[in-house]
């Protein structure tokens, strides 16, 4: 049977937060159903999102609220990942400033690294990380131009411009700060979240999981889609979150879903109904 093969094929399941499982506080139509419905057909579920003002703890804490039992190692953040990298590189000694809120300073202060919040008078820092960061202020985008015009290296955990929130609303993301900081300082950062690959391919890597036995579900065709294509997941997109069907559909190739689903509540239909071997 078509479901038997699709089954077979997919094994790992990863769902974007923002606009997929939830829009701001209201959990989205059947997304605890769904996510209970894949772990019960013994599917690996992970959580991948490119906002940074939490913490996995914290994520870990919302999930389980609203009904949907997590634990922190399916749990990847662009503010983990960011951790990852000063990990993998080798810099845990350095001091970082942190335009961004409470949850990317805890995973960087959890790696050992040194996070400060402004520069003081005669003080430098060796990296200046950039997330999500709704008290953002002028004196937040002073003290990051002076850090990176003063040889701090430029860090952005993402650069997506809007996230959606409640009643089919959006707010300024994080990409907006990036920018604002981009253009103070004549600097483009190191992009850390998706659609760079750092992300899903740690994910891989810790479920033990081949490319294409993955399917990416997200909402946004320039992150989620993009990143999932580029690594060679199957990929559905949700129009729930900040995407339009039309958009979807006039999206050139490096950006076009192998899906697109109204929101997440249909990923049981499709698994059961699509043989992946098939596209």
């Amino acid at each position: 049977m078509k479901s038997e093969r699709m089954l077979a094929s997919v094994k790992l399941v990863i769902l974007d937060l923002d606009g997929v499982v939830y829009r701001g506080k209201d959990l989205l139509p059947g997304a605890a159903e769904t996510i209970a419905w894949l772990r019960e057909r013994g599917l690996q579920v992970y959580f991948l999102t490119n906002n940074s003002t939490l913490s996995r703890r914290q994520y870990v804490e919302r999930l389980q609220a609203m009904g949907i039992p997590t634990r922190q190692e399916e749990m990847m953040t662009s503010a983990y990942a960011t951790a990852l990298y000063f990990k993998a590189k080798g810099l845990l000694a350095a001091t970082v400033l942190v335009v961004g809120e409470e949850g990317l300073k805890e995973e960087l202060r959890s790696a050992g690294l040194t996070v400060i919040g402004e520069l003081v008078p005669d003080g430098r820092a060796d990296f200046v990380v950039v997330g999500m960061d709704r008290e953002f202020r002028y004196q937040h985008l002073y003290d990051a131009q002076q850090a990176i015009l003063g040889g701090a290296r430029f860090i952005a955990t993402n650069r997506d411009p809007t996230y959606p929130v409640e009643n089919g609303g959006v707010m300024p993301g994080g990409g907006s700060i990036v920018a604002a900081i981009a253009a103070a300082s004549g600097q483009e950062p190191l992009l850390i979240g998706k659609p760079e690959p750092v992300t899903v391919e740690e994910i891989l890597e810790l479920s033990g999981r081949s490319p294409g036995e993955a399917i990416i579900v997200g909402d946004r065709l320039d992150t989620d889609i993009a990143m999932g294509l580029r690594v060679g997941l199957w990929t559905a997109l949700v129009l729930s979150g900040v995407t339009s069907r039309q958009e979807a559909e006039s999206a050139p190739p490096s950006m076009r879903p192998h899906w697109v689903l109204e929101g997440v509540a249909d990923l049981p239909r499709l698994l059961e109904s699509e043989d992946l071997s098939a596209h």
